[in-house]
């Protein structure tokens, strides 16, 4: 669904058995592969002692969830993801996806529609999210076998993100906070923030002030230094501020509007030709870089018959 083929996933060995920073999707190939991955550096799934989960989402938690089932494993995660665990397990009694009302004030009516109905006809199963055994609060120094690792609160792609920055080992474990190659998804949880991109931006940059460290992503290959993609990430973010900005051309626009002049993808596609899922993350990351300029005062927003328009 969102273009990604593989999470990564981090062993630190410690005298007791294993910490795994992010668990990797509930997945028959997830699966597969972990257990033989682990196997090749030897060791076994019953070695997994504790997981440090980086945030909720599906390719880094549920399989956390599962081993902990099967083997007793500790799971930590944030707790400003809490919200949407929450919002997961009482799906069944609030009705429509929450997503719904956003798209629709977004001005994507069609994304709307087609969202609704994919999220009325599944169920999730709340096997696959089972709260954590911890939530991590704040700023924190974890010991992880004869390292102290520092878990940083890094709300942006999640409320509940964080990385682990392994300083004397000249190591970030990035989670989804810092790739690579790509910019996480803006906005898109379903306990929604009010500055998901002003978050974000200010996360990285409370991450660019901790030592130049070899970035481990979960997505992606190993890079030499946070410092200079923390950099590239905030000037992108920069660029589509000012992108947002000149597609209002003095009028008023919906945040799926002002998406869809937007080039998408490094291909640089047109929002016409994603499938609906991007379409609609890219919908949401236009919203939240719209709604980063009203914060900084450099667009109005206003409600016109439930669609929320902003103009310079």
């Amino acid at each position: 669904m969102d273009g990604l083929r593989a999470v990564n996933v981090y062993a630190i060995e410690a005298d007791d058995g294993l910490t795994l920073i992010d668990g990797g999707w509930a997945i028959e190939a997830s699966r597969t592969l972990l257990e033989k991955s682990l196997c090749d550096i030897g060791f076994d799934v019953r070695d997994i002692r504790r997981f440090l989960v980086t945030h909720v989402h599906r390719d880094h938690y549920t399989q956390a969830v599962t081993v902990r089932r099967e083997f007793g494993s500790h799971v930590s995660l944030g707790l400003g993801d809490k919200p949407t665990l929450d919002l997961i397990h009482a799906a069944d009694r609030i009705g429509e996806d929450p997503h719904v009302a956003v798209f629709v004030a977004a001005g994507a009516p069609d994304i709307a529609r087609e969202w609704g109905e994919f999220t009325r006809n599944s169920t999730p199963d709340l096997t696959l999210w089972d709260y954590p055994d911890t939530w991590l609060e704040s700023d924190l120094a974890l010991t992880v076998g004869s390292r102290t690792i520092d878990a940083v609160h890094t709300p942006g792609h999640t409320q509940g993100h964080y990385v682990f920055a392994d300083r004397p080992g000249g190591l970030l474990f990035a989670g989804d906070h810092v790739l690579p190659t790509i910019t996480p998804s803006i906005g898109f949880e379903p306990a929604l923030a009010d500055q998901p991109l002003g978050d974000f931006m200010a996360s990285l940059t409370k991450v660019r002030g901790l030592p130049d460290l070899t970035l481990l992503p979960a997505h992606g290959p190993v890079a030499p230094s946070s410092h200079a993609r923390v950099d590239e990430l905030l000037a992108h973010h920069e660029v589509r501020l000012g992108l947002c900005a000149a597609a209002l051309g003095g009028g008023s626009r919906s945040a799926h509007e002002v998406a869809s002049e937007l080039p998408w993808t490094r291909h640089e596609h047109a929002l016409k030709d994603l499938d609906v899922f991007n379409a609609a993350l890219a919908t949401l990351e236009t919203r939240a870089h719209l709604e980063l300029l009203v914060a900084r005062g450099d667009v109005s927003r206003a409600a016109i018959d439930g669609v929320e328009v902003y103009s310079t």
